[in-house]
């Protein structure tokens, strides 16, 4: 069995997004949206190819991935309709970007040596030929917070403004933690929670650990720990929403053995 060739299969997603867009003939749903409309799938789509890399579930992953190319396809049938740019363009512009920032490989270059420094050179120049000046120019304000939070810190840090070692970071947690505290009016709570989250990110960054990694694994522990302690309950012949909060921690803490059990 052969596999599709991807050429022919891309100039049909496009012919069908292109019939579905018709003004008259096409989906009414589908002619109604617009870029704005259409954003919050597009990100939902990437967290769901992410899910099913994280679940290392393959037949998921084409599936995502598919779901996601509809997404830009959609994007830049929208864009053609009012002459701003096509499909093509916008392959056309990714190819173009890689070649130049891989000139070692497309082009003259001196193989691996200073790989960073170029990369980085590479970056500067395409930030200033968008008129961008800042360190922190170009990051994306619709990024999840906490994504977003990184790699301010990670632009700030390309230019020297970071904490030398991972121990001004916690001392920055410590003492925004008692700011919180000490925080009386709902706005003064809102913005020292906010420079408590800021300053965690930075402390697990500079450990080397991608904060969006540790709290989605975090999340799942919770989940995973929660589940067992709603199963032990319901085992025990108790509700657990009728527990109160001194029953509760116990079975937490009996599911913690038990995972420590299964592991060791």
């Amino acid at each position: 069995m052969h596999a599709p060739a991807p050429h022919s299969q891309l100039d049909r997603l496009l012919a069908i997004m292109a019939t579905l867009r018709d003004p008259v003939n096409g989906c009414e749903w589908d002619r109604a949206q617009d870029f704005a409309s259409i954003a919050p799938y597009t990100i939902e789509e990437a967290y769901e190819v992410a899910d099913a890399i994280e679940r290392e579930d393959l037949k998921a992953l084409r599936e995502e991935l598919g779901d996601l190319l509809l997404q830009v396809v959609f994007h830049a049938r929208m864009a053609q309709e009012q002459g701003a740019f096509a499909f093509a363009d916008v392959a056309a512009a990714i190819s173009d970007k890689l070649e130049a920032r891989h000139p070692h490989i497309f082009g003259e270059g001196d193989g691996e040596s200073g790989q960073t420094e170029r990369w980085e050179k590479l970056k500067a120049k395409e930030r200033a030929a968008k008129g961008e000046t800042s360190a922190v120019d170009g990051v994306a304000a619709a990024l999840p917070a906490l994504m977003r939070a990184e790699k301010l810190q990670k632009r700030a840090s390309r230019v020297g403004f970071d904490w030398a070692d991972p121990r001004g970071a916690e001392a920055k947690v410590r003492e925004e933690l008692a700011e919180l505290d000490e925080a009386e009016t709902t706005q003064h709570k809102l913005e020292e929670a906010g420079d408590l989250l800021f300053a965690t990110v930075n402390l697990v960054r500079l450990n080397g650990i991608a904060p969006e990694d540790a709290l989605r694994a975090a999340n799942a522990k919770f989940e995973r720990r929660f589940r067992g302690m709603e199963a032990l309950a319901t085992e025990r012949g108790d509700v657990f929403a009728t527990l109160d909060l001194d029953a509760q921690e116990a079975l937490w803490q009996a599911v913690k053995v038990s995972e420590r059990a299964k592991t060791a």
